[in-house]
Parts: structure tokens; sequence; C-alpha cells
């Protein structure tokens, strides 16, 4: 059938051109619909284990991060091209990560969530372009990027493209060290390159009794040293809070881990090149502090809790200790 002439629009028998194409363009955007609502809602037995579990899936984490209605995916529909070992059977889209960006305080940020119902959150070649892409964006643009991780590093069945990928994703962390805030939220068991890239961003989270951060696993450990060691002693949340300070926080539960993202981020610039966000404060510059004379002692051997004279002095009495845990001998903190 030929279409008919747009410019023709007087004549009666002339049938528009929506109208031609109305069957099959309606056909599309009904099967477009449903792939994205399947794509966006995934395994539905995968996440029921996961709620069960107390984890949430990363679409909920980002949801949880971004500011209401703000969130823009990229690569929705992307899937591997890998083959052999079973792989051409199952591609399902978004290949394992949730990419784009979105608002938090009303401020722009990219964000990266691993999806692990699909292949364990493990990264293949066209997760990693997605996350490269992103990453580009970031720096780019000059926005905040936040990566919650929850993976198992990279996919054995592509090989060399799934290391490359991740020496991709490494690089650039280290190419936009100083110039963007790099966040990275370890929400589950992330091991082999899931766990070095949280370790070459400025700020790490970790939730309590939930995250673990290992290149390798208690499995592997054992079968090379003969030494039995939980997941927990080996890369959990106390253990990188306390020993290897890699944890910059450590919050309860996931929900209060990305409120205390958002938190953080509205004391940073969006990059080297902006001052940070100034908010007006209901505490008079002017005001004196009486009570740091029973704060401080006079004598300098006895021993005091520097965070009451901090919360003295700031704005508001309110400020955000990093590395609490870790070195306690200093504290450092954002107010």
């Amino acid at each position: 059938m030929s279409l008919p002439n747009a410019a023709d629009s007087s004549s009666p028998e002339k049938a528009p051109v929506v109208a031609v194409l109305g069957p099959d363009l309606s056909g599309s955007v009904q099967w477009l619909s449903e792939r994205r609502q399947m794509a966006v809602t995934g395994d539905e037995i995968a996440t029921r284990h996961r709620h069960e579990r107390g984890r949430l899936t990363a679409r909920e984490r980002l949801l949880l991060l971004l500011d209401e209605g703000t969130f823009v995916e990229t690569d929705l529909f992307a899937r591997h091209r890998a083959t052999g070992f079973g792989m051409e059977n199952r591609r399902p889209d978004t290949d394992g990560v949730v990419t784009g960006w979105g608002l938090v305080n009303g401020r722009r940020v990219a964000v990266v969530a691993h999806d692990a119902r699909i292949m364990g959150g493990s990264l293949g070649e066209t997760f990693a372009a997605k996350v490269h892409k992103v990453q580009d964006l970031a720096e780019s643009a000059g926005i905040p990027l936040v990566v919650v991780n929850d993976g198992g590093g990279a996919r054995i069945q592509e090989g060399v493209l799934a290391l490359a990928g991740f020496g991709g994703i490494f690089r650039r962390h280290v190419h936009a060290s100083g110039l963007i805030p790099q966040v990275s939220v370890v929400a589950g068991a992330c091991a082999g390159g899931a766990a070095y890239s949280p370790a070459l961003t400025d700020f790490v989270f970790m939730v309590r009794d939930c995250s673990t951060l290992f290149v390798t696993g208690p499995d592997v450990v054992a079968s090379v040293t003969g030494e039995r060691v939980s997941a927990e002693d080996l890369g959990g949340a106390r253990l990188h809070a306390a020993s290897t300070g890699v944890a910059t926080v450590v919050a309860d539960d996931e929900a209060t881990c990305l409120e205390d993202v958002r938190y953080l981020l509205s004391y940073l610039p969006s990059n080297s090149g902006e001052d940070p966000p100034s908010y007006e404060s209901s505490d008079s510059p002017e005001r004196r502090c009486p009570e740091l004379l029973d704060l401080v002692p006079g004598d300098p051997r006895r021993a005091y809790d520097i965070r009451g004279v901090i919360a003295s002095v700031v704005d508001d009495r309110e400020f955000m200790e990093l590395h609490q845990d870790w070195a306690r001998n200093v504290v450092c903190a954002l107010a």
C-alpha cells in the first residue's frame, strides 16, 4: 500500500498517514510498553526472595536515594551479546545494572545500581559499557556519582571482556578523582572487581550485618590457606569501619544508609569548580558558648569528648562524622 500524499490535504479520499500506520504502530507501542514493564519489574520470584531476606532491589534503592519522580534511566533495553555456556539463551534487559541520573535535594546526581537478581549482579561487557557511559556523563556534566554495589565481580562467562570492563571503570574513577564527588554504597556481598571499585571512590557507605567487601570470598580463602573465616570477619562492615578504614559511614539498614548518602551530598559541591550549597541557618553567629567552660577541663591531663565541643560551636549543633570507628583518636566531620 502506497502512503498518501501529505501535501494534498484537501482531498477527502486521502487518509492521514497516522491512519495507515496506526495498526502496526499501536502494536509496536504495546510490545514496547510490555517489554519496558517486564524490564522494570524484573523476576518476581527473585524479588520476593530478596524481600524475604530484608534486601531491596536496585530500583527500590534508587527511589530512596533520589527525589521523588526525578529518575531518568539510560539503556533500559541493553542486552549482552555473549554466546556459549548457555548465555545466548539468557539475555535479560538492563544486563544486571540500572543506570541514569536524578535529583538529590534538587541537585543533579548520576547513579548506578547493581541488580543482583540478574546473574548475581555480575559485570559483563554491556554492563560495563552502561557504567562507563554514566561515569563519563557525570564527569563531563560536573555532577556527583553514586554507585550502589551489590554484585559478585566479573561475569566469568564473558572472560577478558568482563575484566576489561572493570579496568575501564577503575580508570574513570581515578580520572574523576578530585573533580566530582564519588560515593559508593555497599549494599550486599561484593567480591572481586565489585570490591576494588568502592575503594577507589571518595566515600564508602556500608550496612551493618548486610554488607561485605572482599577481593575473594571465604571459600577461596579456605581452599588456598586452609583457614576458615566468616564473610563478616573477612570483609564485613564492622571490619572495614574499625580496622581497614574503607567504610566511611556504617548504617543499621539500607533506608538509613541511603538517607545518610543524601545528607552527605548536602555538604558537598557538585564539582571542584563550584562552592558547596549554602542554607539559611537559624543559629545566630553572635551566640556565645558558655557550655565550653564545662566541656573543656582546665586540667590538661583530664580527657573530654571533642564531639561535645564540635556540637557547641557549629550551626544548630548539627554535624556529620566520618570514619567514626576508625583511628578514634581524631574526629573528622562535616558541619
